[in-house]
């Protein structure tokens, strides 16, 4: 697999969103029922440009996007941050989730963040033993929170610490 990872540039919001609105359509693994528009990314990377939001690309396409966000405004919680990532369902399985991790835990560290949280729809099984294969552990499951094409779902929250 020859993923490389690059910082989000202009040119990638419209690959971005598409990605993400063909699992909105297709799956559990993005929590809206709709689709969004670009600005739905755009805001998060523009209110915290300091976190790092990169895509990966794949013979000059790009085929998947990772980013780290703040947990919570408050600044005691400043060294927590969640890790989203989605990637082409045909990129899938080819270790590209594991290069993201392999570049946004030691940016994250480089940021102070000793915390690493995921969210996932517990209707989205594969990416919770992902997160576990790689050393998350389950730390909390909000039970039923979620409805989506009729199905009820928890929203599992997973996390690995850094020293």
């Amino acid at each position: 697999m020859d993923a490389h990872i690059r910082p989000v540039a202009d040119p990638d919001w419209e690959t971005i969103v598409s990605i993400f609105n063909q699992f909105v359509a297709e799956s559990f693994a993005a929590y809206p029922d709709q689709p969004v528009d670009e600005s739905f990314f755009r805001d998060r990377w523009a209110a915290h440009p300091e976190y790092p939001f990169v895509v990966a690309e794949v013979r000059g396409r790009v085929v998947g996007f990772a980013y780290l966000s703040p947990f919570h405004q408050a600044s005691t919680m400043r060294h927590t941050a969640s890790l989203t990532y989605f990637i082409h369902p045909d990129h899938t399985s080819q270790g590209i989730g594991t290069v993201f991790l392999e570049d946004l835990l030691p940016a994250g560290s480089n940021l102070g963040i000793t915390n690493f949280l995921a969210h996932i729809s517990s209707l989205n099984p594969g990416s919770v033993r992902f997160h576990l294969k790689h050393g998350f552990t389950e730390c909390g499951r909000f039970i039923n929170v979620g409805v989506k094409n009729g199905q009820p779902f928890d929203m599992v929250w997973l996390q690995k610490r850094q020293t």
